[in-house]
């Protein structure tokens, strides 16, 4: 320690050479010495290239956004209309809700998408699409007015709401399309994307509309309201938006990159447009119900079988994909079979429950390395992925472990 000549004599310096800084810790004694162990220790097994997930996850600045716009949702909600009824809204819309995200992961089973991006799409739809609904509807209403007149409120509801509202929740599928270009494959993946945004956004618009049912005519209007948004149509705007991801998928199965799928989603969100005024305006000129029957049922209809289809192509390009690894040896045709059908990957689950300490996880983890081996072959086929390489070895050495752990004495 340096010491300062001073009238007393010496003194301590106020900084002491050795501490590297203020919060440096002072040693108070001789460490103890530490005991060898009396093996070496296995090394632990580090793979030599870690799968990149770049591409795989949307980016950080999303999340502060989000909850930026949450905060101002919050407060407007509860400054309009009051947190009793805002309660009340919020709890009746949890039900669609639900049911929607139950349909949609019976959708997603197949090849699942990361959860981070799962609820980065619900999220986008109930805060960031329905902030980005009541600006621009604020700043339309600014400049044209809003005199109450039927032509206003047609073209209110018939044009400005479905243009502006498919807008910001197609905004959401091209984000996640762009920053998450690795998870989306193909159309089931942009309809599953594209579903959740319009899971989250009718949630949010059905906290409103329930609530000012509940403040404007008690239980017997926000049940009324419930029947025909909850019940009748829960998966309206979810139906919409799919259009908008359902043609991206298709651009991203063909290898577009973000500038090439602009075309695309402008096609889409042109057709969840249309979809979208022909709803409203069904309830606005015409017999709903009758309509709904007639029209908006055959359309649901379609839209679930156009689903199974695209499912069953799914499953088909899983076949050929891992039969080109059965071919090279890595997978066995008895393998490939129940790898791309649901009925074999019911089978071989029921044959890994049986199996000595129900190895049922380890058959799941098998089924879903395999697929995303399948998927990963397609991408580098496309030539769209640069880490596509990488991905498939660990992949492959992750399927190879997981099989000798399942026959395991």
């Amino acid at each position: 320690m340096t010491h300062d000549q001073g009238p007393g004599g010496l003194r301590p310096s106020l900084s002491p050479p050795e501490f590297a800084s203020a919060l440096a810790q002072p040693r108070h004694a001789a460490p103890a010495p530490i005991t060898p162990p009396t093996t070496s220790p296995a090394p632990v097994q580090v793979p030599a290239t870690a799968v990149p997930r770049r591409g795989r996850t949307a980016s950080v600045w999303l999340a502060g956004l989000l909850v930026l716009v949450l905060v101002a949702l919050v407060g407007y909600f509860l400054n309009a209309l009051g947190p009793g009824a805002s309660l009340v809204g919020m709890l009746l819309a949890l039900v669609p809700l639900a049911g929607v995200l139950v349909s949609v992961r019976i959708v997603d089973r197949w090849e699942p998408e990361p959860r981070g991006l799962l609820v980065l799409a619900v999220a986008w739809g109930a805060i960031a699409a329905v902030g980005i609904a009541l600006g621009v509807d604020l700043l339309i209403t600014i400049a044209i007015g809003d005199d109450g007149s039927p032509l206003r409120q047609a073209f209110s509801v018939v044009v400005q709401a479905p243009v502006v509202e498919e807008l910001a929740k197609g905004l959401g599928v091209l984000i996640i399309f762009a920053t998450a270009r690795r998870a989306f494959d193909g159309p089931v993946d942009g309809i599953v994307y594209g579903a959740l945004i319009g899971a989250g956004f009718a949630f949010t618009e059905n906290i409103q509309y329930f609530a000012i049912s509940f403040i404007e005519g008690g239980a017997a209007d926000t049940t009324a309201t419930f029947f025909v948004r909850g019940i009748l149509s829960p998966f309206a705007h979810v139906m919409f938006s799919s259009v908008t991801g359902f043609a991206l998928g298709l651009a991203a199965r063909r290898g577009a990159t973000v500038g090439q799928g602009i075309g695309p989603w402008l096609l889409g969100l042109a057709g969840a447009i249309a979809l979208h005024a022909l709803w409203n305006g069904s309830a606005l000129f015409g017999d709903f119900f009758a309509l709904y029957v007639t029209l908006q049922v055959p359309l649901f209809a379609g839209f679930i079988l156009g689903i199974i289809a695209l499912r069953r192509e799914e499953s088909r390009l899983t076949r050929r994909r891992l039969g080109e690894y059965a071919a090279a040896g890595w997978f066995t045709p008895q393998e490939v079979d129940m790898l791309a059908t649901s009925s074999g990957r019911r089978a071989a689950l029921a044959w890994a429950r049986s199996l000595r300490g129900d190895r049922t996880g380890l058959m799941r983890t098998f089924i879903a390395d395999a697929t995303a081996l399948a998927a990963t072959r397609q991408r580098a086929i496309t030539g769209r992925d640069p880490h596509a390489a990488s991905d498939e070895r660990d992949l492959l050495a992750k399927t190879s472990a997981t099989r000798a752990a399942m026959f395991a004495p």
